[in-house]
């Protein structure tokens, strides 16, 4: 048996570089509370010219930024979200901006490739006034889109939503925690793809493959409200240019490998298509992320991630008969095959029955899948 792990949980599980650690390492600080932190400001700096946006702010993570977006967006408590039912910060982000903002998420339907419709965004739109109902301040998009599989929002939807958004004199809001990866597979440079928007979140932590953080991107104003905001969250660190150079290096390494991550993950969904009890949408694998549905009712899929962690690879079950499977930089097309064999193993042995199942404590079988 393999003693390497091949971990494909998610791409937050990356361990940093040796790039990234000597960055860490020399990295030039000061006392970024005080404004003071130089690599912190030359990293902000290039995250906001990369993304096209005027100012940026570093962030301990994607939960925190998307939650500062909306606090200074929707100042006034009671105030109206528009978001998927699907989405990242409607499911997985703690209810933040209702229980710390005082705010009201709407919900519109996520279709399958993670859109929403216009029409029904249009529809959810509630103006101030109204006796009886909250008054829409703001829309968010996310994309990628992670529950609907990792799909990517086209340049030409997300000008159509900022139509709207502005029409009604709305802000939009893009959670975009791994934009990069749909910039690349679109192949649409990042700051056009979120040119419509009036303020982005990027986790560094993702597809990116930094140990911490994430950044936010708008306006000179909107960032200087922000700053206020991750201050008052306690999001405020000392001499944080330490994070901030591993976050350059990131950007600077990674960015370049994502075609390669997803590459590899239609190499993945290809191989489990062929696995009998196991079904896969091809055409449904955009980016980095592949969901497999299990047919066979003797295989769960906790049972299936129990025994793959006992071969050393690690995945993470999703609902009752689904699986989702993430490749980083980090996983290796070697890494792809002996997961693909270890998988087929794992079903033979299942349907065997002489599997074993245990208590497994590492996250393997856990439904931490907000990630």
């Amino acid at each position: 048996m393999s003693t390497k792990v091949v971990d494909l949980r998610s791409d937050t599980v990356t361990k940093p570089s040796e790039a990234m650690r000597a960055a860490m390492a020399a990295a030039d600080v000061d006392d970024d509370v005080l404004g003071t932190d130089p690599t912190a400001h030359r990293f902000e700096a290039e995250m906001a010219r990369m993304m096209g946006k005027e100012a940026a702010l570093f962030v301990p993570s994607g939960t925190m930024a998307n939650l500062i977006s909306v606090l200074v967006h929707c100042d006034t408590r009671g105030s109206e979200v528009i978001l998927g039912d699907n989405s990242h910060m409607h499911i997985y982000e703690n209810g933040g901006m209702s229980t710390i903002g005082g705010i009201h998420p709407r919900t519109v339907s996520n279709n399958p490739d993670g859109t929403m419709d216009i029409d029904k965004i249009v529809a959810a739109i509630r103006h101030q006034g109204a006796l009886y109902y909250p008054t829409t301040r703001l829309i968010c998009l996310e994309n990628t889109q992670g529950n609907c599989g990792g799909k990517c929002l086209s340049v030409e939807y997300t000008d159509k939503v900022g139509e709207v958004a502005k029409a009604h004199g709305l802000k939009l809001h893009i959670d975009g925690a791994r934009i990069f990866n749909a910039s690349v597979a679109l192949g649409v440079p990042v700051d056009r793809l979120v040119r419509a928007a009036d303020s982005v979140s990027v986790c560094l932590s993702k597809g990116l493959g930094a140990p911490v953080g994430s950044v936010i991107v708008g306006s000179k104003a909107f960032i200087q409200k922000a700053k206020i905001a991750r201050k008052t969250l306690g999001g405020g660190m000392r001499q944080v240019g330490v994070l901030c150079a591993a976050a350059h290096v990131g950007v600077r390494d990674t960015v370049g490998k994502l075609a390669d991550d997803h590459r590899r993950a239609k190499v993945l969904a290809v191989g489990l298509k062929k696995i009998k009890q196991l079904t896969v949408d091809l055409s449904s694998v955009e980016t980095n992320m592949v969901y497999f549905d299990i047919t066979d009712p003797q295989i769960s899929p906790a049972k299936l991630c129990q025994v793959l962690e006992q071969r050393n690879v690690l995945a993470m079950p999703v609902s009752s008969k689904s699986v989702r499977l993430v490749i980083h930089y980090q996983i290796s097309d070697s890494d792809v095959q002996h997961a693909l064999t270890c998988i087929e193993e794992a079903v033979e042995e299942i349907l065997s029955g002489n599997a074993k199942f245990e208590h497994l404590t590492n996250g393997a079988t856990t439904n931490s899948y907000g990630n």
